[in-house]
């Protein structure tokens, strides 16, 4: 647990996946063929409190989706991939224009297109349903489920190791 509180202190960049991680993996189609997906509010709310804190937010998605791109915006995520088949060259593209370094990110995936990205990361995350081989390379394993609070619990994570979470906290109770 040491080795994950140091590793969650140095985070200044936090990257995830969608389907899966910011969602339950499933995708609706209407009659038409248009496409919806779910998304946890508290995973939200966490997203924007770490923000809060100075961590930059980044997602990086094999699929490019319209709903994913209205959601990023309504959390005013930082840094968006979409349609990504090489997530490796995201990464790197992405710790260029942030001149930070893998360590110094964390990343929460849930499948082998992953693992280009959490290989590489100073925090590698993975929720409960990802293939053993997936979270076997990881540095954390959610005890949440993607799109049912898994986000929000690493964030927490990291706050916590950083020594904000108190003062959030403390805002709410006040």
């Amino acid at each position: 647990m040491q080795a994950l509180t140091t590793q969650a202190s140095k985070i200044k960049l936090f990257i995830m996946d969608v389907d899966g991680v910011l969602t339950d993996g499933r995708i609706y189609y209407n009659p038409q063929g248009e496409e919806s997906k779910s998304f946890n509010v508290q995973d939200g709310l966490g997203l924007r409190l770490l923000q809060s804190t100075g961590i930059k937010l980044a997602i990086i998605s094999g699929r490019a989706d319209r709903c994913v791109e209205h959601r990023a915006q309504a959390l005013k995520i930082d840094y968006y991939y979409g349609g990504v088949h090489d997530k490796k060259i995201a990464l790197t593209e992405l710790l260029s224009r942030t001149g930070l370094h893998s360590e110094q990110c964390a990343f929460i995936g849930d499948d082998l297109i992953d693992l280009p990205i959490l290989t590489r990361v100073g925090l590698a995350v993975a929720v409960p349903e990802a293939p053993a081989l997936v979270r076997e390379r990881c540095h954390h394993i959610t005890s949440r489920s993607g799109g049912q609070g898994a986000v929000r619990e690493l964030a927490e994570l990291i706050m916590r190791a950083q020594g904000t979470f108190d003062a959030i906290l403390s805002r709410y109770l006040a």
